[in-house]
């Protein structure tokens, strides 16, 4: 039911735990399913330089998580803004429907930290004028 990669990032998450004094922090969950991500990340010169996650939440959840923080280190803030959650899934080897939520949260996640990096830095970043990290992911099927 899932790949091995899926199974290799729940069971060996990358990039786990909090960065003190974080330059961007995003929290999104949902009730419904109970699955919670918080990403946080360090950005010097638009670059994101450095990524950790704590996710309360099913494995597919964490392994989401764990591809995601892979997906955007070293990359730069609009490199970050182009993964979404299809290509997260792609990068696991896909993941069960029942469990795609868990990759929209991921994209989520980090348009979320990205989000507060831009309030707190007032720095715009492009195509998160109409973000609302509060958006229910199981309504993207």
């Amino acid at each position: 039911m899932y790949s091995e990669k899926v199974m290799d990032h729940f069971q060996n998450p990358r990039n786990v735990g909090e960065i003190k004094n974080a330059d961007g922090i995003g929290e999104v969950g949902n009730p419904r399913c109970g699955d919670i991500m918080k990403m946080y990340l360090k950005i010097e010169n638009e670059t994101i330089v450095d990524v950790k996650f704590k996710t309360f939440g099913c494995g597919s959840a964490i392994a989401s998580s764990s591809m995601a923080t892979e997906m955007i280190k070293g990359k730069t803030i609009e490199e970050a803004m182009n993964i979404t959650n299809k290509s997260v899934a792609g990068a696991l080897d896909g993941l069960p429907p029942i469990k795609m939520h868990c990759s929209v949260l991921a994209e989520q996640a980090i348009k979320s930290a990205l989000l507060d990096y831009s309030k707190k830095n007032n720095v715009p970043i492009e195509g998160l004028e109409d973000f609302d990290p509060t958006e229910d992911p199981h309504d993207h099927h």
